[in-house]
């Protein structure tokens, strides 16, 4: 008889649940405990929620509405117009075959915008998911399968992918924005490709000059997520990356237009149409019965228009303003960098959620963050400058923060 025993445990090469939830589940609990997790609110604007049961009120500092977009009426009108004009919240069918007239009017709208064809999707997730497998099984560029570098603070959504590219080609990590690493793998293999962010989730940016050098010297693709910099950044609000590279073959950028444009949903920004149609078919969770709802679609299309807009140089300058107080107020690492993403670093997660807390009792909520969010010893608190917060609300929130460093 064959035995037939295979071991269950897996390699853990790119991916370590057992260790991530032993170590971050406690900490989650610790913030649960609190009440930092689950809070159910009513809310009149970003700055302005309520827990109905208690009345307690706070403002919301983790916020990526960063120009308060979500909360416009003209997106809000847009949302209620597509749903009279459609008459159903979508068609549940694949867009690779059936899409809505809004939704290709908003395609086409985005990508004038942006400079670039576009592929909507649900979510930033769910279009990261769909591309990456097929940039490392090198469909998307001449060269064959990709040798795929994950900067080591990649957006989880990406390292998600990391065993499925692996299915297609090697993968490898690098330190962050390590371009002697990056030229060193190009060097070495003919056909790479890097993913990271253009704006971090925890602060900071990409070494994008370099990266561009790196692009132009051996051919190394590009795979971006600017989610956090979209409408922020360039003069029609198409972020910090796209404002600042000419769209070639060898570059993807992905971007949630679920933070600073608004509304909601994922785009892609590509190189050529030929390659929007090919993802169209082939990007897997792209092209499934789930797209961007018909209300999202409107809201976007709204949005669209206030980015054609000088509104958009206002709120854009009302960010930047306020980005420059904060600085002011309570420098961090990240101070000067023009983005709106700040973490004050405390060091063990213990003391971060005892800060959260503390700031939540005083009216103000901000996002204990801990290990795999961040490594293990630079816990902190993270916050979202918006251009919707007043200089008052900054001021008082860095005051709580300077007494808690010195007490907690």
């Amino acid at each position: 008889m064959t035995d037939l025993a295979q071991p269950v445990t897996g390699p853990h090469r790119y991916r370590n649940s057992e260790k991530m939830v032993r170590v971050s589940d406690p900490v989650w609990q610790a913030a649960a405990d609190t009440g930092l997790i689950d809070i159910r609110v009513d809310a009149n604007s970003n700055n302005q929620l309520r827990v109905r049961e208690t009345g307690h009120e706070f403002a919301n500092m983790v916020s990526c509405a960063y120009l308060g977009l979500n909360y416009h009426p003209a997106v809000i009108e847009g949302a209620m117009d597509a749903l009279r004009e459609a008459g159903t919240t979508w068609f549940a069918t694949s867009t690779t075959r059936i899409r809505h007239n809004l939704l290709a009017r908003l395609e086409d709208e985005l990508a004038d915008l942006f400079g670039a064809p576009v592929l909507p999707g649900t979510s930033c997730s769910a279009v990261t998911a769909g591309i990456l497998p097929l940039v490392a099984s090198g469909h998307l560029a001449p060269g064959g399968p990709r040798v795929m570098v994950f900067d080591r603070f990649c957006h989880f959504c990406m390292s998600y992918v990391k065993p499925i590219c692996a299915e297609e080609s090697l993968v490898l990590t690098c330190d962050h924005n390590d371009l002697d690493y990056l030229e060193d793998i190009c060097k070495t293999y003919p056909s790479v490709a890097y993913v990271g962010d253009g704006a971090y989730s925890m602060g900071g940016a990409a070494a994008l000059d370099g990266l561009l050098q790196l692009q132009e010297r051996y051919g190394m693709f590009l795979f971006i997520d600017d989610s956090h910099s979209l409408s922020i950044k360039g003069e029609r609000g198409e972020g910090f990356v796209r404002s600042r590279l000419t769209m070639n073959e060898l570059t993807v950028i992905v971007t949630s237009l679920g933070k600073g444009f608004g509304t909601g949903g994922g785009v892609a920004m590509l190189g050529s149409t030929e390659m929007a149609h090919f993802l169209a078919r082939h990007a897997g969770p792209v092209g499934w019965s789930q797209n961007m709802a018909l209300p999202l679609v409107g809201a976007s299309l709204a949005s669209a228009a206030i980015h054609r807009s000088p509104e958009l140089g206002r709120l854009q300058q009302q960010l930047q303003d306020n980005i420059d107080y904060f600085d002011e107020l309570l420098p961090t690492s990240y101070a000067g960098n023009g983005l709106p993403v700040r973490r004050i670093t405390v060091g063990e997660a213990d003391r971060a959620v005892r800060m959260s807390s503390a700031l939540y009792e005083r009216g103000f909520y901000s996002s204990a963050v801990f290990f795999p969010i961040v490594p293990q010893g630079e816990a902190g608190i993270r916050i979202m400058i918006r251009s919707d917060i007043s200089r008052q609300e900054l001021a008082t929130f860095a005051g709580h923060v300077d007494e808690l460093m010195a007490t907690l």
